[in-house]
């Protein structure tokens, strides 16, 4: 499953960063990172220099009002998106300098990324929405059968496989989407409100999906208020205006 990309030769600057990851263990370095959306004729500065490092196998909460910027601080951090300004290195790579395709690939690689709105494609079955990013990753058909069934008994829905999007609760679409974000083993997950829909009973299932990955070493970066995941959490960051307030 491995993959190349096309990172530019490391600079002066970056060399420093990539000391700074080595000696302080950290998976992901952001460095004075600025994203400005224009709308008419305001700009917004959803993230306004952020500098924020988190360790390997780290769990890390986003906490902050709605419109705080905290999506897209996840985001610019998982590569969705791209910053205005500053830097993001993860597992070693400066993925703010990748073109998209390379950028495409470290995703499909490194992060699993889990929605509050699940974001699962309706024309694919439960064990197919899983098995997509294995495919695109190369991995056998048989290889990608057998994990999907692995993870959907793993999140309660071994019998559910062959269920659409569209037949499936609320819980059971982001248990899917939780097992899709598994699906290439990525060694980070990031998550946004993944329990803000859901009702108490699986909000707790999925608490204890979330402890399961802390236990496993994954790096886990979830923006929410729920105080079932924030009490699993080694560190909570406040988040407003665009800016770190406080840990």
């Amino acid at each position: 499953m491995e993959k190349e990309f096309i990172e530019e030769a490391p600079d002066i600057e970056d060399i420093a960063i990539l000391r700074e990851i080595k000696e302080g263990n950290f998976l992901i370095l952001a460095n004075n990172l600025g994203k400005d959306y224009e709308i008419g004729d305001f700009i917004v500065r959803a993230v306004d220099e952020i500098s924020l490092g988190i360790k390997e196998s780290a769990f890390v909460i986003i906490k902050g009002p709605s419109g705080a910027g905290k999506t897209t601080l996840l985001n610019l951090i998982g590569g969705l998106d791209t910053p205005n300004r500053g830097s993001i290195h993860s597992s070693g790579v400066k993925i703010s300098n990748l073109q998209e395709e390379s950028l495409a690939t470290f995703r499909l690689i490194n992060t699993g990324f889990i929605f509050q709105n699940f974001n699962l494609i309706s024309t694919l079955t439960a064990e197919e929405n899983i098995m997509f990013p294995m495919k695109l990753a190369g991995m056998s058909l048989k290889e990608q059968r057998e994990r999907a069934l692995t993870l959907l008994k793993k999140v309660g829905l071994g019998d559910r496989r062959e269920h659409l999007p569209f037949q499936l609760s609320a819980g059971e679409q982001q248990r899917v989407a939780i097992a899709r974000a598994l699906a290439n083993d990525p060694p980070t997950i990031i998550a946004d409100e993944p329990t803000a829909n859901l009702d108490k009973k699986t909000s707790l299932f999925i608490r204890d999906l979330f402890s399961d990955m802390k236990q496993e070493g994954k790096t886990i970066i979830i923006a929410t208020h729920d105080d079932y995941l924030i009490e699993l959490a080694d560190r909570v960051i406040n988040f407003e205006d665009g800016k770190i307030v406080n840990e």
